[in-house]
């Protein structure tokens, strides 16, 4: 018989470890795989089962002693690419979620709120309607199949062992709050700028007509031409979704690239 040698169950425990933590790490964070509805066990097991496909296909790994602090700062590292990665799909979910917060309150309806059950927060209906809606177009279009090819090839381009998250990688990740707040605020314009008209519109009701109430008025006014007006947005959803999208993944290569 023919036994392994302490080198060598180190090596094939490695190999297959290194990339172990990268892909769970990025399934606890992603959108969908990661949400708080999905029990551990599961993407775990979906960790699991994608490294042992992937595991043919991956680059060398380093060898170092089980025990060794080399060996904790490359678990760190790849704990950390793979929620840095996971990190950057949720910006595409969380744009949606912004833009529902932000018509809300323009329409009224920011005291309709539920909790989120892929995050365990509040937000209001709004925001969880154009969530799930998020959810059904990006599984509907493969966008789960593009995120876990991305995933896959993030090894080859920053494999195990090499230079990861760089200063310029993680400045990249802190901005792109920005890009958020940007992204959901230019969906919502059109909306809000209505709203300034309507609201212009009842102050010279209420200027002319003293007599008018313009609290019993100007709520329901409000909320019947602001679910119009969303009613209008959702014809070009698809639209925003589709540049949204593209940024996220554009963005997705750009970091992964960036040396």
């Amino acid at each position: 018989m023919t036994g392994l040698t302490d080198a060598e169950l180190t090596a094939w425990v490695g190999s297959f470890l290194w990339p172990f933590f990268r892909i769970g790490a990025f399934f606890m964070v992603a959108p969908i795989f990661g949400a708080n509805m999905v029990p551990a066990q599961v993407r775990i097991g979906l960790a699991f089962f994608l490294t042992l496909v992937l595991l043919p296909l991956l680059p060398p790994v380093p060898v170092t002693d089980a025990l060794s602090p080399q060996t904790w700062l490359l678990v760190a590292q790849q704990i950390l690419i793979g929620v840095s990665l996971g990190f950057l799909v949720q910006l595409l979910f969380q744009v949606f979620i912004i833009f529902g917060q932000i018509v809300a309150m323009q329409i009224g309806m920011g005291m309709a709120q539920m909790a989120d059950p892929a995050s365990g927060v509040n937000v209001t209906v709004l925001s969880q309607y154009t969530l799930i809606l998020t959810n059904l177009v990006f599984l509907a279009t493969g966008g789960h199949l593009v995120v876990i090819y991305t995933l896959a090839e993030s090894f080859t381009i920053i494999p195990v062992g090499w230079e990861g998250l760089t200063r310029e990688r993680s400045w990249m990740i802190a901005v792109q709050g920005g890009w958020l707040f940007a992204g959901a605020l230019l969906m919502a314009m059109p909306i809000i700028i209505a709203k300034l008209v309507v609201n212009i519109a009842l102050g010279v009701v209420t200027r002319a007509a003293p007599q008018l109430n313009i609290f019993v008025i100007g709520f329901p006014v409000m909320m019947i031409l602001g679910l119009l007006e969303l009613w209008m947005w959702s014809t070009e959803y698809l639209f925003h979704y589709d540049r949204m999208a593209r940024d996220v993944f554009d963005l997705l290569r750009v970091w992964l690239e960036l040396k």
